[in-house]
């Protein structure tokens, strides 16, 4: 039987890139039968480097049989995956993000989850000697999800490892990490070809606090106001989005990488509130301004309040 390999749904870069890795790994280096598979469309970065590195867009799948055998990484959460994923025989787990909890499993299974800010980089790492023989295409395609997470290396998630990691792949490949990182953001920020829906859902996870659920959406770009000249149609598409979604509130965060810093959409007081409650700050309009915001898993999530 194949071993589908994926990742969360809304695919970004390293949930796109690290299934197609850890698939390679398996196939060519453990003589197994594996592929890479993706629970919906991948983002424009995600597209930029599958085109970059000329590889084949991962079938799309919404749910995974029951008994299929399979790989999850860049997620251990159940709401992020397919519903039926406890029917299916899940053999290995690969994370960077705190365990949930909720996944059953048909037996023992290995579980790697580091506190680095990248699945490709624990990947690279699992390869141990043999992260050597990949081909360009999957060192690009490593130093492309390590770029993307770190924001090249301006997240607060980034650690030396992820960096020392990300310049030794560059180097095998003859990249400047800057020009190609500008390369990479500019693909993320072209969003233009998508409605209000697709951004708010594009680059987002479910999150309750409480009773209450929100969608938790991050859009990074080099250019804001691109996004933010949308602002008025965003707010309004909130409502259908949290409603066909099943949450009670969708918080798009607009996150600024050459600024450092990010701006959140405040289209009512639920969202003010959690604005001041959760992140110190005075709003005073539709949108607020936080300063050195950068990461959703570090900085936003643990730090929401209702």
């Amino acid at each position: 039987m194949t071993t589908l390999v994926f990742g969360h749904k809304s695919p970004d870069t390293d949930s796109t890139g690290s299934p197609i890795l850890w698939a390679w790994y398996l196939n060519e280096m453990k003589g197994g039968n594996a592929e890479a598979v993706l629970l919906g469309e991948p983002n424009t970065e995600a597209a930029f480097m599958l085109n970059r590195w000329d590889l084949p867009k991962p079938q799309i799948i919404a749910e995974v049989e029951e008994g299929q055998a399979c790989v999850i990484v860049d997620t251990n959460n159940p709401a992020e995956l397919p519903e039926n994923i406890n029917n299916a025989d899940v053999q290995a787990i690969i994370d960077h993000h705190k365990l949930v909890g909720g996944l059953e499993t048909k037996g023992p299974i290995d579980i790697t989850i580091r506190p680095l800010a990248c699945t490709a980089t624990i990947i690279v790492d699992l390869m141990g000697d043999d992260a050597a023989r990949m081909p360009d295409w999957a060192k690009g395609a490593a130093l492309t999800c390590i770029l993307s997470d770190t924001l090249e290396f301006r997240s607060p998630t980034t650690t030396d490892h992820d960096r020392a990691v990300a310049e030794k792949l560059a180097a095998e490949l003859g990249i400047n990490v800057t020009e190609y990182a500008a390369e990479m953001f500019a693909a993320k920020s072209d969003v233009s070809a998508f409605s209000d829906a697709e951004l708010l859902r594009m680059d987002s996870k479910e999150y309750g606090v409480g009773d209450t659920k929100f969608r938790v959406s991050v859009l990074e770009t080099t250019a804001p106001a691109t996004v933010l000249d949308r602002k008025a149609s965003l707010m309004d598409s909130m409502t259908s989005v949290a409603a066909e979604d099943g949450v009670d509130q969708v918080l798009l965060f607009v996150v600024d990488i050459l600024n450092e810093e990010a701006t959140l959409l405040v289209p009512n007081d639920l969202v003010k509130s959690v604005a001041e409650k959760s992140f110190g700050a005075t709003v005073s309009g539709d949108a607020v301004v936080l300063p050195g915001m950068m990461s959703r898993k570090k900085q936003i999530i643990p730090n929401l309040v209702v």
